[in-house]
């Protein structure tokens, strides 16, 4: 059980407070690089500070301040230039690092005055890596951006689902080091969800925790399997600080704010071997719906499950009155490692997972279970006939799209429908 001290330390993010200050040494991803073929302006929120994400004619991205530092017109309105963005009031001109570079009217009534050198506006580095949008909101110079492994992996069809979700990011992170919830969230209540009292799936019989460079991994034995499953022998990962790799696929929960998280998905379907070479252009983001028509939680898919359970203990959750079991033992580990994370920061050190050396920062390798059946692939014929249910249908999150279900059919050359969740 926390304190009421130790639960705000790790809930709130923003500017000045130790857990906003120790995020921001971290590349977070905000958008879909494919968002910006339709459009040159995005406003977007991250931990407590409101910005306008962009792409110049040159083809730059770029992240500054929603508001012109000259009477606070929206930033989002502005018109992109070659190297920036201008705002649409009065013309002034700002490049990805803020400095002001044109003021039209100041320029022309005074040239000698060069007042833009005595304006700027707050600005962050973004960078394009596997189809997102990385933001860096920390002090410089910024570490690497990670290049995961699977970023570069061939042959596979990918998409990058976001949703807002009302709850602190933390509440989705924990959720990364909890494996008993598969068990129940996932497995037993969407029985419950389609009417049948049982059977229950398999129970977990013993589980561990063990870090590594990235993160953490959450292992387990069920009824079902042993001590030479991958499931126990590799695991899933927690990345650090505030991701999750399952082995085909990331999640991301991302900070809006105190009370608000953005969930940032980025999935990986090997196509069958008969489709190889396959090549993708763009990667299509698309918008998950947390509710249905009726305002009611959608429970079909398995991230949405996870994310009513989230949302379920309030915008922020009361750590206090929590009482942990045997189960939440990677609870523990994660906070106990955020904590010291804090006080490394204070001392000028960097936090964990922070990389420095370019050298080492290419296809990085992750613990990945059925490493062999994503590198390798399969036939149509095996996946129609296997039971691999995630390359026949999108399980993870609720509302795929029609376009992106077809083109998703056609990469995987199987029948394909859009018909949600089954246990997995």
């Amino acid at each position: 059980m926390l304190s009421a001290e130790q639960n705000e330390k790790l809930a709130r993010v923003g500017p000045g407070t130790p857990m906003g200050e120790l995020l921001r040494r971290y590349w977070h991803p905000i958008a879909g690089e494919s968002e910006f073929e339709t459009r040159a302006t995005k406003p977007v929120r991250i931990m407590g500070e409101n910005l306008v994400l962009y792409k110049d004619l040159s083809g730059n991205f770029g992240l500054m301040d929603r508001h012109c530092p000259h009477r606070r017109a929206d930033m989002a309105c502005g018109m992109v230039e070659p190297d920036g963005l201008r705002c649409s009031y009065h013309g002034w001109m700002f490049n990805a690092q803020g400095a002001c570079t044109e003021q039209p009217f100041e320029d022309t009534a005074n040239p000698q005055g060069r007042y833009k050198d005595k304006v700027t506006i707050k600005a962050y580095p973004v960078r394009a890596h596997a189809g997102l949008l990385w933001a860096y909101m920390g002090p410089l110079p910024a570490p690497e951006l990670p290049d995961w492994e699977p970023f570069s992996w061939k042959n596979g069809f990918r998409q990058i689902v976001i949703s807002e979700l009302p709850c602190n990011w933390l509440q989705g992170q924990e959720n990364s080091m909890d494996p008993i919830h598969f068990e129940w969230m996932h497995a037993n209540w969407s029985k419950r969800l389609r009417g049948e009292t049982g059977p229950y799936g398999p129970k977990h019989l013993k589980i561990d925790f063990r870090e590594y460079d990235y993160g953490f991994t959450y292992n387990r034995i069920r009824e079902d399997t042993d001590e030479t499953n991958p499931l126990w022998t590799i695991g899933r990962a927690c990345l650090w600080p505030n991701a999750m790799f399952t082995g085909d696929h990331f999640e991301y929960r991302v900070p809006i704010d105190d009370e608000t998280m953005m969930s940032v998905g980025w999935f990986f379907t090997r196509v069958p071997r008969d489709a190889e070479p396959y090549v993708q252009e763009s990667i299509p983001v698309w918008y998950g719906p947390i509710k249905d028509e009726r305002g009611e939680w959608i429970t079909s898919h398995v991230m949405n499950q996870d994310f009513v359970a989230w949302i379920g203990q309030g915008t922020i959750s009361d750590r206090t009155q929590e009482h942990l079991g045997l189960s939440d033992k990677g609870i523990g580990l994660m906070r106990r490692q955020f904590l010291r994370d804090m006080e490394r920061i204070k001392g000028g050190e960097d936090p964990k997972a922070i990389i420095r050396d370019p050298a080492i920062n290419k296809a990085i390798p992750l613990p990945t279970i059925h490493r062999d059946a994503v590198m390798e692939g399969m036939t149509a014929e095996e996946i129609e006939a296997g039971g691999a249910l995630h390359l026949k249908r999108f399980i993870f999150q609720y509302g795929q799209p029609a376009h992106v279900l077809k083109m998703q059919q056609e990469a995987m050359r199987i029948s394909q429908d859009n018909k949600g969740y089954v246990d997995a």
